[in-house]
């Protein structure tokens, strides 16, 4: 009986001849922590009676959840970390470097076949790049960074066959909130979403990065794709090193196949206080917006920069609207002044900020006030997700949010394409 390729990653890293619903204990590739769950896993480790980690070359730490610190509690668990960094030589991405989801792949430790945990339920992520990434606790975190080993319940997966060219003005955020709409928010429970077809291999990696961080929206385990030359292409440019590639099965079974045809799609809104609550633009347009967000793990690469930049070139943003705009790592913060997208964001009235998370996960960096609405390019709207529960987030595209900070409410952004 054929594999998918969560099978396939997970009986190579186990020794296992592995299928959905067995458990395995695996090796890991490599264990990333971050400010906000690294903190609790150090004082685990040590309650574990950790005297070292299993590999100082694959395990990270990155402070990027409230960075630089807001306050002098945030400080002590940073300078904790800090700590922690000096005494086992881990690897480790400061103040400023980024997103742990954009610096991890940046850094070259990621790639094809890998097996990846993370102590943040967004390290779905990586699995455009073809691996089996997936967000645990802190206390497996430790366990991990103890052992280099999992244990792990083999899923079963969705297959996503996904037909046709997006049309223009719509990108892949439009198209993942349309499959969490449709498949809804526990549609996939502990389950694998593998995405294929030709709307797959047409995006670019900055887009298949976003279709692949929201996997975990409708409650997946991973979201993966098969490699290609796109996939070798970044994976060579930062570093990397050989990977060797997994492919499912013909006859791989599914516990589902999902088949659309994205020519005809439109931009997506998720609505609040939860991402399956998705409208098509033209539903929601004419919703007044008091900030928006352009950046986090979702959409912070550049292509998105590039996007809203195209937008926003020549114009204001509306005088009753703010615009916050995160680089998702220092290395596209850089790249986007080269090209002049910081520039073209400044003149716009929008306030760029430190390459981090801080106004998604609602640290600092833009907290929104009682009953304001909020256009952000992230991944969540939960009530209170943006450090106001008594705020309305929407969640977009970069040209959504671009388009709609202009005209200071929810706007279709295919005019200006």
């Amino acid at each position: 009986m054929g594999k998918t390729i969560i099978e396939k990653i997970l009986s190579q890293k186990s020794g296992v001849d592995a299928y959905a619903g067995q458990i395995v204990v695996a090796d890991v590739d490599y264990v990333m922590g971050q400010d906000g769950t690294a903190p609790l896993a150090i004082k685990s480790f040590k309650e574990m009676g950790g005297k070292k980690v299993f590999d100082p070359e694959k395990v990270v730490f990155v402070i990027d959840h409230s960075a630089p610190s807001p306050n002098e509690g945030v400080s002590r668990l940073h300078k904790l970390m800090r700590e922690f960094r000096d005494e086992h030589g881990i690897d480790f991405h400061d103040i400023g470097d980024g997103v742990c989801h954009q610096v991890v792949p940046e850094s070259g430790k990621v790639g094809p076949g890998s097996l990846v945990v993370g102590a943040d339920s967004h390290t779905c992520t990586y699995g455009a790049l073809n691996a089996f990434a997936t967000g645990v606790g802190s206390t497996d975190l430790a366990a991990a960074i103890i052992s280099g080993k999992l244990w792990f319940k083999v899923p079963e997966t969705i297959k996503f066959v996904l037909k046709g060219k997006l049309p223009k003005g719509v990108f892949a955020k439009d198209l993942i909130l349309y499959l969490i709409g449709d498949v809804t928010a526990d549609g996939a429970t502990y389950m694998a979403a593998e995405y294929t077809g030709e709307a797959i291999s047409d995006l670019s990696m900055d887009g298949r990065f976003t279709i692949a961080n929201m996997a975990i929206e409708m409650g997946a385990k991973a979201g993966l794709m098969e490699a290609d030359e796109k996939t070798f292409a970044f994976v060579k440019e930062h570093g990397g090193k050989d990977f060797t590639p997994v492919f499912a099965d013909p006859d791989a079974v599914y516990a589902k196949v999902l088949e659309y045809d994205v020519s005809e799609l439109e931009p997506m809104v998720a609505k609040p206080h939860t991402v399956d609550n998705t409208a098509k633009v033209t539903e929601v347009a004419g919703t007044p917006i008091h900030q928006a967000v352009l950046g986090t793990c979702t959409n912070g690469r550049l292509e998105d920069l590039r996007i809203a930049a195209k937008i926003l070139e020549g114009r204001k943003i509306h005088p009753r609207t703010r615009l916050i705009v995160a680089p998702a790592s220092r290395k596209i913060f850089l790249k986007a002044m080269e090209e002049g997208l910081i520039k073209i964001f400044v003149e716009a009235g929008a306030a760029v900020v430190t390459p981090g998370c801080g106004p998604c996960v609602g640290t600092h960096n833009g907290i929104p006030s009682d009953g304001e609405n909020v256009i952000s390019t992230a991944n969540r709207n939960f009530k209170g997700r943006m450090g106001n529960s008594n705020a309305f987030i929407y969640l977009a595209s970069p040209a959504t949010v671009a388009a709609s900070a202009i005209a200071g409410e929810i706007a279709d952004p295919r005019p200006y394409f």
